[in-house]
């Protein structure tokens, strides 16, 4: 019998069926806003080296929230935010910046998290705005961001 559940999960695992418990071990939510200077964004979420989300904001789309699965077996979990953000300079023209962070997320599962810019749009970042502790962040490129937003 103890086979035969093995068996029955491991055939979901193998057709993509989503299978609670066993793949995902919680979640939390990113919430990313569009800045007043802000023209348009893109920008990708990693988890532990894995996309999670792509956010594309513009004059129509100024907010998105996406709700993030973490793995099971890991309480804290590495992020980078990549991309790509287009904003009106103090001169009015138009700049588009390449954002690239990284950090650790710690015991995250639950909380609603924000995805922030800050130095004139050149470094992205997340926080919880209820418990700043949740997110570290690290200053610098993250190396999964190498590759242009196309």
């Amino acid at each position: 019998m103890v086979v035969m559940i093995r068996h029955f999960f491991l055939l979901l695992a193998l057709a993509g069926v989503a299978t609670p418990g066993l793949a995902q071990a919680g979640e939390f939510t990113v919430t990313d806003d569009r800045a007043p200077s802000e023209i348009s964004e893109v920008s990708r979420l990693y988890i532990d080296g894995n996309l999670a989300a792509i956010f594309k904001l513009d004059e129509n789309v100024a907010t998105l929230t996406k709700r993030i699965q973490t793995p099971m077996g890991r309480l804290n979990h590495d992020y980078a935010l990549c991309g790509e953000i287009t904003i009106v300079n103090a001169e009015g023209k138009r700049e588009t910046h390449q954002v690239s962070s990284e950090g650790t997320l710690h015991h995250p599962d639950g909380h609603a998290l924000e995805a922030l810019g800050a130095e004139d749009f050149t470094d992205f970042f997340l926080r919880d705005p209820e418990d700043p502790s949740i997110a570290q962040h690290r200053v610098g490129r993250a190396g999964i961001c190498a590759a242009p937003i196309t």
